[in-house]
């Protein structure tokens, strides 16, 4: 019987795949490229957006030979391009984590649209999966990606001290390292909507009353860029072999920490800290000033991360992925 991280018997979980086999370099790289077809499905990204997850895209492409899926002038992916991929992954559990990392892909920036929805499904078809599986994956993305920016009701200028906030978001930091040495798709999805989460708590700490559209666009200007941030984190999952592995096989190693390399820890945390100066100062950082502060934040908080290992660590092996839609909602 498969147990959880906590020693109890794990309940059916049609997204973490046993697979019989490591996958294959040319398995990793198809994956990678459907991953990259997906972040196109969608033609309504935005110029910067778009920019950057073609700049994630050359740096998975330099690691591991991703094969080049260019997009259209519409931005739209070609039929050819996805039979030819998905021809290339020859076991079951590569064409479920496929489409589990699409899934991923579409809802990271919000719930799906249309054309991504039609992306999708095509994409279950030639893949051939099983369609309960693969729609019970979809609603558990699609709740992630629905998550409340607040848990409770919206209070304004808390009486949060300098001190507390700091504890806020370094908690929230370690949090999403924990969620970044998980193997399942979904968990690297959930530490999106914790950020903004995170986004929204420091600003109204400041007397600001925040929505999600201002959140993203906050990220996007800081650098951090929803879709291409999870296709970014998935992808070196994936090609260090951590993304889709067994669970009991997680933390013998941190997670490989070679692969995660503290990335979700670090962007946190610094998101957290130029979210509190942002605020603090009345919203008047330019754009340029944000960036600038958050670049210099990342530097010195990979840094920092190596001290909280034991930490993360420690709630990765809590955590119950089973209650992950919840646990996401309710921090």
């Amino acid at each position: 019987m498969q147990r959880s991280r906590m020693g109890h018997p794990a309940a059916a979980d049609p997204s973490v795949i046993m697979r019989s086999r490591p996958m294959n370099e040319t398995e990793q790289r198809a994956i990678l490229g459907l991953g990259l077809m997906a972040a196109f499905a969608d033609g309504a990204k935005n110029e910067q957006e778009r920019d950057e997850i073609l700049r994630v895209a050359d740096v998975l492409q330099a690691q591991a030979g991703v094969p080049a899926v260019a997009p259209g002038p519409d931005m739209s992916p070609g039929r050819a391009d996805l039979d030819q991929l998905c021809a290339a992954l020859q076991s079951s559990g590569s064409r479920q984590l496929a489409y589990e990392m699409a899934v991923c892909v579409c809802d990271a920036d919000g719930v799906q649209s249309a054309s991504e929805r039609d992306f999708l499904d095509r994409l279950r078809t030639v893949l051939a999966l099983d369609q309960a599986t693969s729609i019970a994956h979809v609603e558990r993305a699609e709740a992630i990606a629905a998550t409340p920016i607040h848990s409770g009701p919206r209070e304004l200028a808390s009486s949060m001290t300098a001190e507390q906030l700091d504890k806020l978001i370094l908690d929230a930091a370690i949090f999403n390292g924990a969620l970044e040495l998980l193997p399942e798709s979904l968990a690297t999805m959930a530490i999106i909507p914790l950020q903004m989460k995170l986004v929204y708590r420091v600003g109204t700490s400041y007397g600001f009353e925040l929505d999600r559209g201002h959140i993203k666009d906050f990220l996007a200007t800081a650098g951090l860029g929803l879709t291409s941030q999870f296709l970014e984190q998935a992808g070196r999952k994936l090609l260090g072999g951590l993304l889709g592995a067994i669970g009991g096989r997680l933390l013998g190693g941190i997670g490989r920490q070679a692969v995660s390399s503290g990335m979700s820890f670090a962007s946190t945390y610094a998101l957290g800290h130029v979210a509190k100066r942002y605020y603090a100062a009345n919203r008047s950082l330019s754009a340029e000033m944000l960036r600038e502060a958050f670049e210099g934040l990342l530097a010195e908080a990979r840094t920092l991360g190596s001290r909280y290992q034991s930490e993360i660590r420690d709630k990765a092996s809590s955590l119950d992925l089973n209650k992950l839609v919840a646990t996401v909602r309710d921090q």
